[in-house]
């Protein structure tokens, strides 16, 4: 065990109960140890299996900031179909619908109380470009996508008056980034590698695309509100995957082929990290930005699986000497 005299220079003091202690000291009376308080975060996170969605389905959107307030919408069972389930934590409880039952839209985002779907596929296959916003309680018809797409991805930042909607397939891959202002879709810079079911996270201003397909893709591109740039890439390559979190701090995981994969960005690389349970593709996702409450529910099958991801603000280590 290392001495006080290894110590010196450094604070020691009570632990507090948040992250704002990150990189302090502290002793330990009833263990006799010396603990360092490090940053936690996406690296020390975990998926564990969560309540099942009511309907099984591939390809629904998803919204909410954590995993007590997230909604599942729409996707296909063996029909698309326009139901929105709520989730607290730990059920799904069917809540409303949507005008316009569809898969794979392009626009998802928003918290629990306001919210975006846009795009996405219709019966039998057609291409829409619907534009629905979440108030609480139900859907209102909005202004339509300049350009018809589905499987495109948006930002994750929960504010539904301010949403980037990027990529998916018109059907051909498509490149195209439209920003939405809470009234009407302006287009913005295109992305530098067209795709469709690709995962997208961070600000209107301040975007992370990565994935796609196809082929798979593990491009990885940043945006600063008004062009992208090509980052590092994935570990894996992979379409149909799920993600969330900011520009700098994101996650990317599952995906097809039936991939439990789970890998972390820190604003320069990804990381792998601990898998999901079991594989899982083509599910929705909820709009979280911080990385520590994630959920991804439905699927390929159709299947109705939820799992869900925590991770702690911060962890605790016992110092100890070489």
């Amino acid at each position: 065990m290392a001495n006080l005299k290894t110590f010196s220079g450094f604070p020691v003091q009570n632990l507090s109960s948040d992250s704002t202690s990150v990189g302090q000291i502290y002793y330990n009376s009833t263990s006799g140890q010396f603990k360092a308080i490090k940053s936690g975060g996406a690296p020390i996170g975990t998926w564990a299996s969560g309540g099942n969605l009511n309907t099984g389905r591939i390809g629904c959107a998803g919204f909410g900031t954590t995993a007590a307030t997230a909604y599942a919408v729409g996707g296909e069972t063996t029909a698309k179909v326009a139901i929105v389930e709520s989730y607290n934590g730990s059920a799904w409880t069917e809540v409303s619908d949507l005008n316009t039952a569809r898969m794979y839209m392009v626009g998802k985002d928003g918290s629990s109380t306001a919210a975006l779907v846009a795009g996405g596929e219709l019966e039998p296959g057609t291409i829409v470009g619907n534009n629905e916003e979440w108030n609480g309680s139900s859907f209102s018809e909005e202004t339509d996508l300049n350009t018809a797409r589905r499987n495109g991805a948006s930002s994750t930042s929960g504010i539904q008056t301010s949403v980037l909607a990027f990529a998916g397939g018109t059907p051909s891959n498509s490149a195209l980034a439209e920003y939405w202002n809470g009234s009407s879709w302006t287009e913005k810079g295109d992305l530098n590698t067209a795709r469709y079911g690709l995962a997208g996270a961070g600000t209107y201003t301040a975007a992370l695309a990565y994935g796609g397909g196809f082929p798979n893709y593990a491009n990885t591109e940043s945006y600063n509100g008004t062009s992208w740039t090509e980052v590092n890439d994935l570990n894996t390559s992979r379409r149909g995957l799920g993600g969330g979190g900011t520009q700098t701090s994101a996650l990317a995981f599952g995906g097809d082929p039936s991939y439990a994969l789970t890998e972390a960005w820190d604003g320069t690389s990804w990381t792998e990290i601990n898998d999901l349970g079991s594989a899982q593709q083509w599910g929705g996702y909820n709009s979280s930005t911080t990385n520590t409450e994630n959920l991804l529910f439905g699927g390929q099958g159709p299947v109705a699986t939820t799992q869900e991801w925590t991770a702690a603000d911060f962890e605790v280590k016992t110092l100890t000497t070489s």
